[in-house]
């Protein structure tokens, strides 16, 4: 029996209460008969203001809502730190993703959250970008997440699943542990 299948069939036999059950009911038959639509754009822009600035941005999240963000370099790399940098971002991207994944599993297994907090962290040696040292990868090296999860009415089995399932279902964790290839197109232009 495919996955698909028996992730379908385990979940109807789930409590019908689940607000998540009931809306992903909904999406799994429209992702069934039409793949395409199951294809969605996360996104992000920066738009260089104060140029003269190298230590500060903002980015703008999510391409409807332009939801406005300000980032700083961090001091390990000659910034002041002021505002998150691109590196705290990523780490709250893990742990929102990670955290938001455990409230829906969790909704759909019927497991009561009391308290959840979820900490994500990134080590890097900086001195890859710094180009000190070219055999020092220009990348984070780890990352951790410390997950803290408070249920009532529940047993370890259905907290084992819930943990798996978030990891398994995931997208920001998947996507950091395996990595993807990122395409660039530029445009350059000089003007005089």
């Amino acid at each position: 029996m495919p996955k698909q299948e028996f992730l379908i069939r385990n979940l109807k036999s789930i409590k019908t209460t689940s607000i998540v059950y009931q809306r992903h009911l909904v999406l799994y038959e429209k992702y069934r008969k039409d793949a395409a639509s199951a294809w969605i754009t996360d996104a992000a822009e920066v738009t260089g203001i104060n140029l003269q600035d190298p230590f500060r941005t903002t980015v703008s999240i999510n391409d409807k809502m332009k939801v406005p963000f300000k980032i700083g370099v961090h001091k390990a790399v000659g910034g002041d730190h002021d505002f998150p940098n691109p590196g705290d971002l990523l780490c709250a991207s893990l742990a929102s993703c990670f955290e938001s994944t455990i409230r829906l599993i969790s909704n759909k297994l019927g497991i009561e959250l009391i308290e959840t907090k979820i900490s994500a962290n990134a080590q890097v040696d900086v001195r890859g970008t710094l180009m000190i040292d070219k055999s020092v990868p220009v990348e984070f090296q780890s990352m951790h997440i410390d997950a803290l999860i408070i249920a009532k009415k529940t047993n370890e089995k259905q907290l084992h699943t819930l943990i798996n399932g978030a990891k398994r279902s995931c997208i920001v964790y998947q996507t950091i542990k395996k990595g993807i290839p990122i395409t660039l197109n530029t445009v350059v232009k000089i003007k005089n």
